[in-house]
């Protein structure tokens, strides 16, 4: 029985990613934020579909931050360091799924404290 809630509930995780995937898209000069949050860590990519290049990353595990919103201020201030070198000032974020609100949240703050625009 709990297989079948745990198949459901992913089914239509994945029904929302898809939902979102095709109304935004990102570009060299506006990338795409794919945002994951995994029960442990934290990890951000900005990528440009166009090309179907990643453009820069950040991985909360190897930062040894955890998941929680102290950790996601954290990463984005890193990230947004490595998105400043690039030439990135504006992006769009992908939640892949995720409401906005505690780690997404404070990870979109993070961003928008260090100078990026979403």
């Amino acid at each position: 029985m709990r297989t079948k809630l745990l198949k459901q509930k992913n089914a239509l995780k994945a029904r929302r990613i898809r939902r979102v995937r095709a109304k935004i898209s990102g570009t060299v000069e506006v990338p795409r934020i794919a945002f994951v949050k995994s029960t442990r860590f934290l990890y951000a990519q900005a990528i440009d579909d166009v090309a179907g290049v990643t453009l820069a990353s950040v991985d909360g595990k190897k930062e040894g931050q955890k998941a929680n919103k102290e950790a996601a201020t954290a990463v984005a201030k890193v990230f947004a360091e490595s998105l400043k070198a690039k030439g990135i000032e504006k992006v769009v974020l992908d939640r892949r799924g995720d409401k906005y609100h505690g780690v997404v949240a404070a990870f979109a703050d993070g961003l928008r404290d260090n100078g990026i625009t979403l």
